[in-house]
């Protein structure tokens, strides 16, 4: 592939291993598209795909799975810890190498305009696809979610960019848009109190005064009798993994709790794992350029 574009679609389905596999293979198989990651999660009830292809092979497969997306997971049936409001809740497409972000925004909105007039499905564009500074922030149009959004969809404010002031009957609607590499970053708290988790998430989110480049929620994990600070992290050169796992352990302490792992969803830049180890082993002057598998697939430069 010359150029890479990266699609890291959402969908609301993380049980049903047959339903799964009908809507993840568009992405098999196809020329000038490869699945990277599929990480299925059953207390959020959600899947997370990482692919990348070149641009039109990518939209190709993207709408198809979308399309196979509508027709097995039925929202009025959904239940799952994670905010969601569609059977593909988001859809970002992240540029990586030999396009832009410009070409990442023209390929957001050719994708949205096919998924309205192929099946009906309003969508909302966000991050850099979007003017409105409102719907930039995938929080603010996903606010009410799927039982909320008939009703929010009607007024002239939470319009659709594509499609019209009603939902798809079971499958909702969608954002789609053109971003950064996030990361997708997950912290095990040791209590069941969910008031624990959601007091440590205000604390470490940038819009109630905590981490610039942070979004966060509390989950409660019932299966493993535990809860979670589930996060974005939307710039982890500006706010590292380590920060954010250092000021969790902080607030943590305020109320007894102590953290018992964290996960990473879907795929994540070597780079923020790199700074994490420099981080906690004190290296000095260590960079991805000392990484072995790094040279090795770099080119030559002696």
């Amino acid at each position: 592939m010359k150029k890479i574009m990266e699609c890291v679609p959402n969908f609301s389905e993380g049980r049903d291993s047959e339903k799964i596999e009908k809507i993840v293979a568009p992405f098999r198989g196809k020329e000038g598209v490869k699945l990277l990651n599929c990480e299925k999660d059953a207390d959020h009830n959600r899947m997370v795909v990482t692919v990348v292809g070149e641009p039109e092979a990518l939209r190709d497969a993207v709408i198809a799975a979308v399309g196979m997306a509508i027709k097995v997971i039925d929202m009025r049936q959904h239940k799952g810890q994670h905010p969601r409001m569609g059977a593909v809740d988001v859809i970002p497409f992240i540029p990586v190498r030999d396009v832009t972000m410009e070409d990442a925004i023209s390929l957001s909105k050719k994708v949205a305009k096919t998924v309205w007039e192929s099946y009906r499905l309003p969508v909302f564009l966000y991050e850099a696809s979007t003017d409105d500074p409102v719907r930039k922030d995938l929080a603010n149009i996903r606010k009410g979610q799927f039982e909320g959004m008939s009703e929010k969809i009607k007024s002239p404010a939470w319009r659709p960019d594509f499609g019209e002031a009603q939902i798809h009957p079971t499958a909702g609607v969608v954002a789609i848009g053109a971003r950064m590499p996030l990361i997708a970053f997950n912290v095990n708290l040791d209590t069941d109190n969910i008031e624990i988790a959601n007091a440590i998430a205000k604390a470490v989110r940038h819009i109630s005064g905590g981490l610039r480049y942070c979004k966060a929620i509390g989950i409660a994990l019932k299966e493993r009798n535990i809860t979670q600070v589930s996060m974005n992290m939307t710039d982890y050169k500006k706010t590292p993994l380590y920060r954010v796992v250092e000021l969790i352990r902080i607030e943590a302490k305020k109320y007894g709790v102590n953290m018992v792992g964290s996960e990473i969803v879907g795929l994540t830049p070597m780079e923020a794992l790199i700074d994490a180890a420099a981080y906690y082993m004190g290296l000095e002057d260590f960079s991805v350029e000392k990484v072995l598998e790094a040279r090795i697939s770099a080119p030559e430069r002696f």
